[in-house]
C-alpha cells in the first residue's frame, strides 16, 4: 500500500478541498442525536475507548473485552449471553413488533507492539493460539467498533418510542483469523436468538478521512484462501543434480506457472489474485533437498472464481510434476485450508436504504461509493446461512483530513490498518460518527414512521 494508498486517500474525500468539505460538514447539519452521543462520548464512550484500546486481548482470547462489552450493554437493559462460540457475547433488546436487526462488533487485537506514542498505548501481552506470546494492539481499530456500538446501544434505548422490533447485538470474536463469525454461527447464533431480518456493521479505515463514510454495493471484499504446496523432489549433491529430482526447481516452474491461471484463464473483467507469499527449501549451498514448500494466498469475489483459481492449483502443480518426470505417488501434496473467508456481499437493496439515512444525516459529498477490495472480513459469513440475511458494511473514516493531507504533501504511506503506528488521531471524530451512523440505519430500518 504505497501510491495506491495515497491515491485512494486522495478519491476518499481530499479532493474534495477544505471548503467543499466544511459546507459538506455544515449542509449535515447538527441535531439531538448528535448532541447526545457527543455529550456520551465525553461522559462514557472515550473512557471506555481509551479502555479497550489499552487492553488489547488476542483472537480467542478475548476474556476480559468480552466481560466488559456484555457488562456495558447489560447496565443499558439488554439481556445478555457470554460465552457464544468462545468467547462471542450476544445482547437482545425486545421492543416490539417489527423486523429484527443485527448490529456486530468484532473485539480481538492483533499480535502487534504498539509504537503510536498514545498516552494509553498498550504495553500488554497475550498468548496466541499457538502458545506463542506476543504484544498485542487494537491496530485494527476494534475498540472503535466496540465503543461505537455501545453508544449506538444507548441512542435506541433512549429513542424506543421510535422504533418498533428487535435488536440483536453481537460481540464478536477472532475476526483477525476469520474464524470468530463460524464459531458463533456453529454455537446457535442464528437458532438461540432472534434470527435477523437484516445485519449492519462498519469498519474504521485509516485511508479515509475523519468524518467521511464509503461504502460498496455488492462484492466488497474478497474470498481469502490459504495454500500449502509441499513438493516433493529426491535429494541429492549439488555436484550431480542429474542423479536427482530437484524440488526447488520444480518449484519454481510452479509459482511461475501459477500466474497465468490469473493472466490467461481468468476473465480479464473477473478479478483474482494468486500470491505466493513464502517459498521454503533447503538447508545448505551443495545439497539437493528432498522437498520445498510454498505458502499462497488466493483472493477472489465469485465462488466460480474461486474453485477456478484452487483447481487450477492442483493441476499445475501435478502437471509441472509429471512434465519433470516425478511418478504420480511424488507428486506435490496441495493442502486447501477448510475454514477460508468468504467475500463479503453487500446486499445492493440494504446498501441503498441505509446509504440514504446516511446521506441524510452527513451529506451526500460525505458518504461516497469506492471501490471493492481484495481484503477479507469475515462478517461476509452471516450473509451465507440458509437465512440469506441482507448484509451490510461500512467504512467510517480513521485520520482526520489535515493528518491525511500531510502524508500526502510529504509523500508518505498513511500508517494502514494492521500498522504499529495507526490509531484514529481523533477517535471522538471517528466514534461519534460511528455510532450516529449505525444509530440512524437501525432506527430507518426498525422506525415506527
Amino acid at each position: 500500500m504505497t501510491r495506491h494508498l495515497l491515491a485512494l486517500t486522495t478519491a476518499m474525500g481530499l479532493a474534495l478541498g477544505s471548503a467543499g468539505f466544511a459546507a459538506a460538514q455544515e449542509d449535515a447539519g447538527d441535531d439531538a442525536l448528535r448532541a447526545a452521543i457527543t455529550a456520551d462520548y465525553e461522559a462514557n464512550l472515550e473512557g471506555l475507548y481509551r479502555h479497550f484500546h489499552a487492553h488489547p486481548e488476542l483472537s480467542h482470547q478475548e476474556h476480559e473485552t468480552a466481560a466488559r462489552l456484555a457488562s456495558e450493554l447489560r447496565a443499558l437493559g439488554y439481556e445478555v449471553t457470554e460465552g457464544i462460540g468462545g468467547t462471542g457475547i450476544v445482547a437482545v433488546l425486545e421492543n416490539g413488533e417489527g423486523p429484527t436487526l443485527m448490529l456486530r462488533a468484532d473485539m480481538d487485537g492483533l499480535p502487534v507492539p504498539e509504537q503510536t506514542g498514545l498516552s494509553y498505548a498498550s504495553t500488554d501481552t497475550d498468548v496466541d493460539h499457538r502458545g506463542v506470546e506476543n504484544p498485542v494492539m487494537h491496530a485494527c481499530a476494534h475498540d472503535t467498533h466496540m465503543t461505537a456500538l455501545v453508544g449506538a446501544a444507548r441512542q435506541l434505548i433512549e429513542n424506543q418510542d421510535d422504533w418498533s422490533g428487535t435488536l440483536v447485538l453481537i460481540g464478536q470474536p477472532a475476526e483477525e483469523l476469520g474464524e470468530g463469525a463460524v464459531a458463533m454461527l456453529e454455537d446457535g447464533l442464528f437458532e438461540r436468538f432472534p434470527t435477523p431480518d437484516f445485519n449492519i456493521s462498519f469498519h474504521t479505515f485509516s485511508a479515509i478521512p475523519t468524518g467521511m463514510i464509503t461504502y460498496v454495493p455488492g462484492y466488497a471484499m474478497a474470498n481469502v484462501d490459504s495454500v500449502d504446496i509441499y513438493v516433493q523432489g529426491r535429494g541429492g549433491h549439488g555436484a550431480y543434480p542429474h542423479t536427482t529430482k530437484d524440488p526447488i526447481y520444480l518449484a519454481s516452474m510452479i509459482v511461475v506457472n501459477l500466474q497465468s491461471l490469473v493472466s490467461r484463464e481468468l476473465s480479464p473483467l473477473e478479478p483474482g489474485v494468486v500470491t505466493v507469499g513464502a517459498f521454503n527449501a533447503g538447508a545448505k549451498h551443495n545439497i539437493i533437498s528432498d522437498e520445498a514448500h510454498l505458502q499462497l494466498t488466493v483472493r477472489s469475489y465469485s465462488d466460480e472464481t474461486r474453485e477456478l483459481l484452487l483447481s487450477g492449483i492442483e493441476r499445475i502443480a501435478h502437471a509441472q510434476a509429471a512434465a519433470y518426470g516425478l511418478l504420480e505417488s511424488e507428486y506435490p501434496r496441495v493442502e486447501i485450508e477448510e475454514i477460508y473467508t468468504p467475500a463479503l456481499y453487500n446486499s445492493p437493496e440494504l446498501a441503498d436504504r441505509a446509504v440514504a439515512a446516511m446521506r441524510e444525516r452527513f451529506g451526500a459529498a460525505n458518504v461516497i461509493e469506492t471501490d471493492p477490495v481484495m481484503g477479507g472480513e469475515d462478517y461476509s459469513q452471516y450473509h451465507r446461512t440458509e437465512h440469506n440475511i441482507p448484509t451490510f458494511m461500512f467504512w467510517v473514516g480513521g485520520t482526520t483530513r489535515e493528518r491525511l493531507q500531510s502524508y500526502v504533501d510529504d509523500g508518505v504511506t498513511p500508517p494502514s490498518n494492521h500498522s504499529p503506528f495507526f490509531a484514529p488521531d481523533d477517535p471522538e471524530g471517528t466514534i461519534v460518527q460511528a455510532a450516529e451512523a449505525m444509530t440512524a440505519v437501525a432506527l430507518d430500518i426498525l422506525g415506527t414512521e
